[in-house]
């Protein structure tokens, strides 16, 4: 091996970690879950720590005749970010015989 192939190969092995260090301290910051499979990779806003409207479903009921959720004001207006990998399955039409 070369010294110019030795030192690329010195350097990708030392990139992978700190890429994942510094993913998970970003997720970390940002209040993000992280999901992934071979289908999707996806990070949805977690809540925040100190949101008042929390309670743990992921909003709050309105009042009235007819109630309903309502997303929790910390969750709403934050992104969520995926990216499609493989596409899923479909669904048989009908079950194995």
């Amino acid at each position: 091996m070369t010294a110019r192939r030795r030192r690329t190969a010195l350097l990708l092995a030392a990139a992978a970690p700190v890429t994942v260090i510094v993913a998970a301290a970003v997720l970390k910051v940002t209040q993000r879950r992280l999901y992934a499979d071979r289908h999707r990779i996806e990070a949805t806003a977690r809540p925040r720590p100190d949101c008042p409207d929390w309670t743990g479903s992921g909003g709050l009921w309105t009042d009235g005749p007819f109630p309903e959720m309502e997303a929790c004001s910390c969750r709403v207006a934050r992104r969520e970010l995926r990216i499609r990998l493989l596409p899923a399955p479909a669904w048989p039409d009908e079950p194995p015989s």
